[in-house]
């Protein structure tokens, strides 16, 4: 099978489009022909060697959490899936095992290839609803489960100011939506090539990077994507008993932020306690969670895919098809 394939620690511009033999399911695995995949942080930084000391990578590594495809193989003791069945979901490389869900973690062998090999019995696959497409379903997996995460901790309320740092990314173009949904006042960081885009999907008002632009008193901050020990500034937006949720590392300490008047929480759902790719795709097929794609590439492009999305400014996700 045709592969992006990292052999050693390194940028992605040393990635290498090659042939692998494709994996083969064992017990209570499943063999998927991709179709589509997308990129995500941690198909990038695994391989660039910033955890090497915590989690080393066995190589060759294939990257890749998301995706969406056709199962082509069953293991045995399999009986949620048969071959032809359409799925897509989320799931982390193998390496990963001591940081997945406890009782059913989503694993897999990457999802940037033609074959990959998942763990069936997860809550982060699900059959791919008939009025989901390919692309949005291989675009929602990881930012429709985090957006709603962060959705059922903050438990914003109509009315209440929302501020989103970091708005234009995945997460960012899937939560916006579901704030707005939620009537809330969505207050997004954005450059101005981007304003039009957030507007469009729910945003209320688009102010620039710069801490100095930040307004002042808001009931929630959602922090997606500055490290999450860098957050006084967001932290000083927020009204007394307000709150500030983030989903980036490191795990964030109380005293980092110099308030205890501001709830703090560290966003991530390993277990899907708060809710699978099921969810996710009924959430995609009532409209109310579309899925922004800002690139497209072939699997032959899949490294420049990868190249890109480290160094140039995206809007929503990229997107690999195979």
């Amino acid at each position: 099978m045709k592969a992006v394939v990292a052999t050693h620690y390194g940028p992605p511009e040393e990635y290498t489009v090659t042939e692998l033999p494709a994996p083969r399911p064992g017990p209570g695995q499943i063999q998927v022909r991709i179709a589509a995949a997308s990129i995500n942080p941690a198909d990038v930084r695994l391989p660039s060697g910033d955890f090497r000391d915590t989690v080393p990578l066995p190589f060759p590594h294939v990257p890749g959490n998301d995706f969406a495809g056709t199962v082509s193989e069953v293991g045995a003791g399999v009986a949620a899936y048969q071959v032809g069945d359409e799925i897509f979901g989320q799931a982390v490389p193998r390496a990963l095992r001591a940081m997945a869900g406890v009782a059913r973690p989503s694993l897999s062998t990457g999802s940037l290839a033609e074959y990959a090999v998942f763990e069936a019995d997860t809550p982060f696959l699900a059959h791919r609803p008939a009025g989901l497409d390919i692309e949005q379903a291989a675009a929602l997996p990881t930012v429709g489960l985090t957006a709603r995460a962060l959705m059922a901790t903050a438990g914003v309320q109509p009315g209440e100011t929302v501020l989103v740092v970091g708005a234009t990314g995945g997460v960012g173009t899937a939560v916006v939506p579901l704030l707005a949904a939620a009537k809330a006042r969505v207050i997004a960081t954005a450059t101005d090539a981007d304003a039009d885009v957030l507007r469009a999907l729910g945003a209320d008002d688009i102010i620039g990077y710069p801490a100095s632009g930040y307004p002042a008193e808001v009931d929630v901050a959602f922090n997606l994507t500055l490290p999450s020990d860098q957050l006084g500034a967001v932290a000083d937006t927020i009204r007394p008993g307000g709150r500030l949720l983030t989903i980036t590392y490191p795990v964030p300490q109380q005293e980092w932020i110099g308030r205890d008047d501001v709830r703090l929480h560290f966003v991530l759902d390993m277990d899907g306690s708060l809710g699978g790719m099921r969810e996710v795709g009924e959430l995609a097929v009532s409209g109310e969670l579309p899925a922004t794609i800002g690139r497209r590439y072939t699997l032959d492009e899949g490294v420049q895919a990868c190249v890109d999305f480290v160094r140039r400014h995206t809007t929503g996700k990229l997107l690999v098809t195979m």
